[in-house]
């Protein structure tokens, strides 16, 4: 064989495993981006927080389980959207932060994680996400003004998504990204992934049209979704918006940040309030 057939069929075989792991990237793009765990781990009241067990239906008719931790005289209800790995157990410290703002919170697990039906898919986690909001405004009579949406990673996107929708008392967005292409981009940089990524979760397009105040929160120390992801967000918004810069890393900065965050969430929501 000569230099040049080598050579080529070096060229055929790298091309030939391009195509073929990217056929795979989207053959499995749901798996890749939704990390559902079933198993409850921990409750609100092993950390000494009283809670009730919530179940409630989507439109398409999926079963879903929520908790709702109550504040004593709060200052309103936060509804909290978790990020893509876990389910609602892992973020008893979130919890814990926003019982100690005096804030109620109503905290549910997407299709396929934890105790809820079904399988998760960017069309389901927004239906799922309308679900909550009527089961809060409906069952827990939660007046809509009275309702923080606040979404963390993949959970920014679907709150930021539901926000367009209803009319929240204020929005938080919390180390999310502007879109699932852009970050996937940037994840598999040799990857077409902008040209054939399906799920999109576009909070880039979608965050002008919301309509109320917007905290944007993110650390500068993020290694899985950048800064710059959370500063366009910001940058995208024209109406009553704060960006709040924290510190740590993307599962644990608002752990890090300690007094910080709790103090940067604070203030914004009292203007609020």
């Amino acid at each position: 064989m000569s230099g040049a057939e080598i050579f080529g069929f070096g060229v055929g075989a790298i091309v030939v495993f391009y195509m073929a792991f990217t056929g795979y990237m989207v053959l499995n793009e749901s798996r890749i981006i939704f990390n559902p765990q079933r198993e409850i781990t921990a409750t609100p009241s092993q950390h000494g927080l009283e809670f009730s067990e919530h179940y409630f239906n989507t439109q398409d008719g999926f079963r879903l389980h929520g908790w709702f931790v109550p504040a004593v005289a709060p200052k309103g209800i936060v509804l909290f959207f978790h990020g893509n790995t876990g389910n609602l157990s892992h973020r008893i410290e979130t919890l814990e932060i926003l019982h100690g703002l005096q804030y109620s919170v109503f905290i549910f697990d997407y299709r396929g994680y934890g105790r809820s039906e079904g399988k998760p898919s960017e069309d389901g986690t927004y239906q799922d996400a309308r679900a909550a909001w009527e089961h809060v405004t409906g069952a827990l009579n939660a007046d809509p003004g009275d309702v923080v949406i606040f979404g963390r990673s993949l959970g920014g996107a679907i709150a930021t998504h539901l926000a367009t929708e209803v009319t929240p008392r204020a929005l938080i967005v919390e180390s999310s990204f502007t879109s699932m292409p852009a970050l996937g981009q940037q994840v598999y940089p040799l990857l077409p992934v902008k040209y054939v990524s399906r799920t999109r979760y576009d909070s880039l397009g979608r965050i002008r049209a919301i309509k109320c105040p917007l905290l944007i929160v993110h650390s500068r120390d993020d290694e899985l979704i950048p800064f710059t992801h959370g500063q366009a967000l910001y940058d995208a918004y024209t109406g009553d918006k704060t960006l709040l810069a924290i510190r740590g890393r993307h599962n644990d900065g608002f752990v890090f940040s300690g007094a910080m965050y709790s103090r940067g969430v604070a203030e914004f929501l009292g203007r609020y309030e």
